[in-house]
């Protein structure tokens, strides 16, 4: 009898800066099995409190393109004047071995990923309270400036706009809740009968035993 298996998912959450899709994402990661993060590359200078290899893979402008030509890349763009990268070969290997991906990225990303694999895509867009809350959430942590702060507040608007292209919708009133929301999705879509791969034979299997 052949065993059922599943090929993984690759589950994206995008919104903009400081509407909580980093803490809901490190939050899965933290108590999902079979999830792994997908860790982008990036030409931006490095903060105190990020690790190479951990947060990001931080290379030169030059060492970035080097990765362009030669089609290393799932999905890259420039955002806030840097540029951000997705390895492919970690992602296709993963989803070959049953296990999920996770992306924290935005939505030129998530477009680029989306022509190229959506059968295996799912969704989620992750939206503040309000304009006043993210604005609150962007100066509480204490990671930016108040030009860069007022930068992506200018930014947030056309994200924002973005929304009708995913497949989920998840407001960031309380993050608790949120991450449950979308654990929730992503144990649901993980049972989607297109990823179960041999279930045709197992359920056959069942009905007519040798």
């Amino acid at each position: 009898m052949k065993n059922l298996t599943r090929r993984g998912l690759m589950l994206i959450l995008s919104s903009p800066s400081g509407a909580g899709k980093t803490t809901i994402v490190n939050a899965l990661l933290n108590s999902e099995t079979h999830l792994k993060t997908s860790i982008s590359v990036t030409t931006r200078e490095k903060r105190p409190n990020e690790v190479d290899g951990r947060d990001y893979y931080f290379v030169t402008p030059e060492e970035f393109q080097r990765r362009i030509d030669a089609e290393e890349f799932f999905e890259y763009a420039e955002v806030f004047e840097n540029h951000y990268g997705t390895p492919k070969q970690f992602v296709m290997d993963t989803l070959s071995s049953g296990h999920d991906v996770v992306f924290d990225i935005d939505w030129q990303g998530t477009q680029q990923i989306s022509q190229a694999a959506r059968d295996d895509l799912v969704t989620i867009f992750i939206l503040p309270p309000s304009l006043a809350e993210l604005e609150t959430r962007l100066r509480t942590r204490n990671q930016d400036s108040a030009e860069i702060i007022s930068h992506r507040m200018r930014e947030a608007s056309a994200e924002l706009s973005h929304w009708p292209e995913y497949n989920y919708v998840v407001t960031n009133h309380d993050i608790n809740d949120s991450v449950a929301t979308v654990r929730s999705i992503l144990h649901a879509e993980r049972h989607r009968r297109k990823r179960q791969v041999g279930l045709a034979d197992f359920v056959n299997h069942m009905r007519h035993p040798v």
